[in-house]
């Protein structure tokens, strides 16, 4: 295949590069109008929890949310003209089911009178996103009243992910035509960016077309441009650095197309596919934020290795006079072979010392904690952040974590239902448990206080003490903390199946390449040791609040578990990638009959210069994501950044070529029967040769 699209290319290269020119104007128009277009309510929950289920049940019986979605924070007593107004505005928009006015003496007022609350369900049947949008529009511009609330901060959320795009953007495109442009000089600069704009557009109009069947959290489209613009960039500097090589030892172009798709294009399928395979693992999770992510690295993945082809080869030819020649520099003399070599004079001592930095950065990790996605994760520009911090600071009756419960039962037991309701309201913990109601359709429900943020301590007790109370009927626990501790639960019961997956993905993607089961083992370990490192530095930062000014936000208490998932999975496929580059030239040398060090040199000099190069400018692109207002998309884009530089330049410069040297011929060790069948299948599917420098 590759030698027909070299042939392709060569014999037309004009018309392919019309192809894809009219390929990058479809994809630009429906691309385009894919932030803004994507929502899914409730993303972050377990759809078959147990809360989940309460929750519906409720709203299907009463016909409206399970608790108020609209808070408005108005800055007047109760009783007064402007709180009448707010009520009336909120009951004349037709999503909105009940509205509650404060009264003095209750939740809804605050400890000095002067600030009010009024709540308000909306219909079950209603979009939550667009009756937000509505009563966000009704008030905007009034100073005297602050919108917060589920249905508010979440979409609040989700606007915030759009803006994020755009200022992602902005940054990451000028940083990385910079770097380019050093890397390669001249025009050459501007064939990465050509296939990172296909890519990330294309994974757009990808996304919107599974949108139709499956809807896709708008995160994915985070994703998409921090992975999109990284792979692109990593892609194209392995071709085109390829094929200056090829030319820089007398190919002509033809040839050197040739050569650069049969080689580094072989690299360039493997890493998109090992890049998709491991963010397929986010789709065993339940909660639809892992299953989008998952489906949106799968597609970024795969449009980066399809843009490639499509972009790259037609633009070499007709370039290749403006592209420069790389020629190669003899053996033995390039620093990262001098680097390999002093590495392995020396190697009990790097391996021991690269190790110890490793570990430092991860010690943080053992005091990792978790938390959720709620109205903190916005900046505090945003009203439902500012809401939910003055309800808990100047409305101390309201500031707790209320809990639902939903009894189905026939209407005939209620007094069965109410010693139910008492019960509950006897667990330690809990302010209090109201009246039971209700609902029809065979359900009651009963409301239960308790005190604390739901993600605290004493609210996460205290959903598994009111599960524990004896029922006289079918009970369910729903409610903001009940959701966060089955999404844990449900993380929890998922992580082994999709760990086993890519303990199974690593292992069999480097045993292919290298036939021992060592070195993939070794890998795994050095991989599981860079995300520990790069946990470590995000838990310092954010659960622990050292150096979060920086990132303009304060300590967290905990890491959002699900966005911790989405780094660990990014972590693992580009570590396996960048491993493969090395593992592969070190093998090539071996079978060429050199010396165990003498392998690992080579191999280290020829793939040294472009996985330091292609892991800068990917941390680029990732780490834009820290300039996003939304917490947790800056601990993907700290951590993945800086996983992506520690596996490049402390993992395989230093550890990778040291404990090489240390195990000698062991490194290639495996079982008879598996030699036998990689002798079978390893050549057919083995990775092909890495360029040697990126300028």
């Amino acid at each position: 295949m590759s030698q027909r699209l070299a042939s392709i290319a060569t014999a037309h290269p004009k018309r392919l590069g019309l192809l894809a020119a009219a390929v990058f104007l479809v994809v630009a128009v429906i691309g385009s109008g894919a932030p803004g277009s994507f929502d899914v309510p409730r993303a972050f929950v377990d759809p078959g929890s147990d809360s989940t289920h309460a929750r519906n049940q409720i709203e299907a019986a009463s016909g409206e949310s399970a608790e108020p979605a609209v808070i408005a924070l108005v800055d007047a007593a109760p009783g007064s003209a402007k709180v009448a107004s707010v009520a009336k505005t909120l009951e004349a928009d037709p999503g909105v089911a009940t509205v509650t006015r404060p009264a003095p003496g209750t939740p809804l007022v605050s400890r000095d009178g002067t600030s009010s609350i009024v709540a308000a369900t909306i219909n079950a049947t209603a979009t939550e996103k667009a009756v937000a949008e509505r009563i966000m529009a009704d008030f905007r511009g009034d100073p005297g009243v602050q919108l917060g609330g589920n249905a508010i901060a979440f979409t609040q959320v989700s606007e915030q992910a759009t803006t994020d795009l755009a200022t992602a953007e902005l940054i990451a495109f000028p940083l990385l035509f910079l770097l380019t442009f050093l890397f390669f000089r001249g025009v050459a600069a501007l064939l990465p960016l050509a296939v990172g704009a296909t890519t990330v557009l294309g994974a757009f109009a990808v996304l919107r077309a599974v949108n139709l069947g499956l809807a896709i959290s708008p995160f994915a489209l985070n994703l998409v441009i921090g992975m999109g613009l990284g792979l692109a960039v990593d892609y194209s500097l392995l071709s085109v650095s390829r094929f200056r090589e090829e030319m820089g030892r007398g190919a002509a172009p033809p040839d050197a197309l040739a050569a650069t798709l049969r080689n580094a294009g072989h690299t360039v399928l493997f890493s998109a596919v090992t890049v998709a395979a491991a963010l397929a693992c986010l789709c065993v999770f339940p909660q639809r934020f892992l299953i989008s992510m998952g489906i949106g690295g799968i597609v970024v993945a795969l449009v980066a290795a399809a843009a490639t082809f499509l972009v790259l080869p037609p633009l070499l030819i007709l370039m290749a006079p403006r592209l420069g020649k790389v020629t190669p520099k003899p053996d033995g003399t390039g620093r990262w072979y001098r680097l390999a070599k002093w590495v392995m004079r020396r190697p009990a001592v790097v391996a021991i010392g690269a190790a110890a930095l490793m570990c430092v950065l991860a010690a943080p990790t053992l005091g990792l904690n978790w938390t959720g996605v709620d109205a903190t994760s916005l900046p505090s520009s945003q009203s439902a952040r500012t809401v939910f911090e003055t309800t808990q600071r100047e409305f101390p009756e309201a500031d707790g974590s209320p809990f639902f419960v939903a009894v189905e039962a026939p209407a005939s037991a209620g007094a069965r239902v109410a010693g139910y309701a008492g019960a509950l309201g006897e667990v330690e913990g809990v302010k209090e448990s109201g009246r039971p109601a209700y609902l029809g359709s065979g359900v009651w429900r009963v409301t239960v206080d308790a005190p604390g943020a739901p993600s605290s301590d004493a609210s996460q007790r205290a959903v598994g003490e009111l599960r524990s109370v004896p029922a006289p009927f079918p009970a369910l626990v729903g409610g903001g903390a009940a959701e966060l501790k089955d999404s844990q639960a449900a993380v929890t019961a998922s992580v082994g199946l999709a760990l086993a997956l890519l303990v199974i993905l690593t292992c069999t993607a480097l045993w292919l390449m290298t036939g021992s089961v060592i070195l993939p083992v070794k890998a795994l370990l050095m991989n599981f040791l860079t995300l520990a490192a790069a946990t470590g530095i995000v838990v310092f930062v954010f659960q622990e609040g050292h150096l979060a000014g920086l990132f303009g936000t304060e300590a967290q208490g905990g890491i959002e578990q699900t966005d911790y998932l989405v780094m660990a999975a990014i972590v693992f496929g580009l570590s396996t990638d960048y491993g493969v580059f090395l593992l592969t030239r070190i093998k090539e040398g071996r079978d060429r009959g050199a010396a165990d060090e003498e392998a690992i040199a080579h191999g280290l000099e020829r793939t040294g210069s472009v996985v330091s190069a292609a892991a800068v400018l990917l941390a680029i692109a990732l780490g834009a994501f820290v300039t996003s207002g939304m917490v947790f998309l800056k601990e993907l884009g700290l951590g993945a950044g800086m996983a992506v530089l520690l596996d490049a330049f402390v993992v395989r410069a230093l550890l990778v070529p040291s404990l090489m040297a240390l195990l000698g011929r062991a490194n290639w060790w495996s079982p008879r029967p598996l030699r036998r069948l990689h002798e079978r299948v390893g050549p057919a599917l083995g990775a092909a040769e890495v360029p040697s420098s990126p300028a």
